[in-house]
Order: C-alpha cells, then structure tokens, then sequence
C-alpha cells in the first residue's frame, strides 16, 4: 500500500496532484526570499499545483571554504517563518546535525537530509522524532534499493512520514546521470517519491572552488521523472540564476518556471490517466 504524507494541506502520493518544492538554493537575503516565495506562489496558485518553499539557511556542504553558506540557522528560521506566516506557504530547509533539529522543527514543516548525509542514523533519528515529514535525498553514492535501510532508519521511531527523494547517481569524476528505473524502485518501498531536476544536473566540483551544471536538462529530466511517476518535482529558480550565490549553473530561471509546469501537467494528465 503506498502512503500518502501530508505536509498541512498539501498531500503527496498515491493519486495526488505532483507537488512543486522549489526556490532559490540558499537564502541570499530576506528581501530575495520574500520575493521569490511570492512570485512561486503566484504562479503555482495560478496553475492549481500544490507548492511547498525551499531554501537553505546553512549549506554547510560547499565545494569551498569560502563559498557563501547563508544566513545561518537562527536568522535563516526566522526569514522562513515570516514566509510561513506571512503568505501561508509551508516551508523546507535542511538540517545538518542532529543538534539543530530541535530549533529547525520549530518552523520547518520538512526537514531536509541532504544526500551526503542520507545514512548519518543520528540525524535521520533525531528528525524522524519530530514527526514531522522528512525528504531524504538519496546519496549519490546510494543505489534506489540501497533506500530501505535508510527508511527502516526513520521508521524505527515510529515516523512513517517520509518522503524520498532521487537527485541522480555518480557517474565518474564531476558527473552525475539519472537512472529512472529508481523513481519506480523506490515507489515500490511504499512512500512518494521527488525527483530533483536541479542537482541532478549538476557537476558536483566542476568548476574546482565551485560545482557547475547543465541546467538545460532540467525541464527534460523532470519530464521524464513525471512519466515515471514521480510524486513532487523538486526544482531550485532565481530570477537571475548567474548572480545567484550558490548553485546558479544547475537552477532554473524564474521566467521559464511558468511554462515548465505547464508541460508538466499536461504529462501528468496524460500519464495519469
């Protein structure tokens, strides 16, 4: 039986609507995430598809040391709960550690396991304990079956809100490839799937102190994720993606999200039906 995870009104899986989780990849400012969060809203509401906020207070993971991380988590929370509050959107982040959860659960309504964290047992625990949903992104070094011992993880303490999520596999050197037999592997483990149309396109390291990317795979990567029949679609926009501080090469320009998703749904009703 597969499950359905509800993130408030939202419900993902089974015969739902796709869900958009999308964003700019790190808060760059309150202003910038204000602004992006109300543009996303008023075009997933235009369209009638379920859209939850995502973007890092903390990108603790950067290729280099003196990469911009964010705001850090008390000043990134708070710019996050003031996009919560203000447009009634519910909001995702990631976590890191097991000790910031306690105050990331405070606002998130996701807790995010990034990929080269996805079978750390602490953090995946810790999470899982709140309750909350929980978006594991599948390690890049992880194969689609290799997932259930990451869900027996946050199963262990009775959280069956998981959702997981396919970001691509290494492939060589600063190279990822996607393999869609693993939306169909993982779905069989009962819980909705997302496919990352972002960082599956992305050249982890590419540009030595920074990753690269091709960002003009997103739009075909997430249709072909949508015909396997992925739960969500997750996607990183900014208006502007070459200024953007942190993973501009593999996010999608905010002026292209409108006709994206319109393609998407038109796959989802042909697949769907």
């Amino acid at each position: 039986m597969y499950k359905e995870v509800k993130v408030g009104d939202i419900k993902i899986g089974r015969k739902n609507p796709i869900v958009l989780i999308a964003g700019p990849c790190v808060i760059e400012s309150e202003k910038s995430a204000m602004k992006h969060a109300a543009l996303l809203k008023d075009i997933t509401e235009k369209l009638e598809i379920p859209f939850i906020f995502k973007s890092s207070y903390d990108k603790a993971n950067r290729s280099s040391l003196h990469s911009y991380r964010g705001p850090g988590i008390k000043k990134g929370l708070s710019i996050l709960n003031k996009i919560k509050s203000r447009l009634g959107i519910p909001v995702l982040s990631d976590v890191h550690t097991a000790r910031e959860v306690s105050e990331a659960k405070k606002v998130l309504d996701v807790l995010q396991i990034p990929a080269f964290l996805s079978r750390q047992t602490d953090l995946l625990i810790e999470a899982a304990r709140t309750k909350k949903p929980v978006n594991v992104k599948k390690g890049q070094f992880l194969s689609p079956w290799g997932i259930k011992n990451v869900i027996a993880k946050i199963e262990s303490v009775g959280n069956e809100n998981i959702i997981i999520t396919e970001r691509g596999t290494s492939f060589g050197y600063n190279m990822l490839v996607s393999d869609f037999r693993s939306i169909l592997i993982m779905k069989n483990f009962g819980y909705p799937v997302c496919f990352d149309a972002s960082h599956s396109v992305q050249l982890p390291g590419g540009m030595g102190t920074k990753s690269g990317g091709q960002s003009e795979f997103i739009e075909p990567l997430a249709s072909c994720a949508c015909v396997c029949g992925a739960d969500a679609i997750f996607v990183e926009v900014h208006e502007n993606p070459k200024k953007a501080l942190s993973d501009g090469p593999n996010m999608l320009k905010l002026s292209r999200l409108e006709k994206f998703l319109k393609k998407i749904k038109k796959l989802e009703k042909i697949t769907r039906n």
